[in-house]
């Protein structure tokens, strides 16, 4: 079962170069930017953030989410500059079963950086020790190679390929699915 305990107290943490703290709705222009920026956008299969208003209806919307225990939102911040990079999200809890879907993004000129490994590696260490989750996953448009890429280094496992089953932008797109076990990311991250 899900620890509920970080539903009450948001689980802000730490690594070596990272803060990752709660969304608020003051880092609406830095979302608006990362949501509205084509070369981000491009495999994201969802509406571009035109405004400033728009970001802040789906930051409440994620706040909401952890409200009712449903998600959790974080913020992906540079220590040493304060810069936001990008967001992660724990989102459609399943707490019966102990699992929870990820999404995440990050503006274009953190790429290659190895930001978004090291927040993984904080969050997935998280989920799966405090958070007691037991499994991780993930649906990317096949066309998402940087997803891909990251998402396997991170030792995910495509569990699915499933055609024409989203409907986005007047046509049916195709999903990969892949997943995460707490076991799998446990025994990765003891090796050397």
């Amino acid at each position: 079962m899900i620890n509920e305990t970080y539903f009450k107290h948001f689980p802000t943490l730490e690594s070596e170069r990272l803060l990752l703290r709660k969304l608020e709705l003051t880092d609406a222009p830095e979302i608006q930017s990362i949501r509205s920026n084509e070369r981000v956008m491009k495999y994201m299969d969802s509406e571009r953030q035109s405004t400033e208003e728009h970001s802040e209806r789906f930051i409440s919307m994620k706040l909401k989410m952890y409200q009712e225990n449903t998600g959790i939102f974080w913020a992906i911040i540079e220590k040493s500059t304060n810069a936001f990079i990008g967001d992660f999200s724990f989102f459609k809890m399943d707490h019966k079963n102990s699992r929870t879907e990820i999404g995440y993004t990050s503006k274009s000129e953190f790429w290659g950086n190895g930001y978004m490994q090291e927040a993984m590696t904080s969050i997935f260490n998280f989920g799966f020790d405090k958070l007691n989750l037991h499994s991780l996953e993930a649906n990317i448009n096949p066309g998402n190679d940087k997803s891909r890429a990251i998402l396997t280094k991170m030792g995910f496992q495509k569990e699915a390929y499933f055609r024409e089953n989203y409907y986005y932008d007047g046509k049916y797109l195709d999903s990969e699915i892949y997943s995460l076990l707490a076991s799998d990311f446990k025994t990765d991250n003891t090796k050397g």
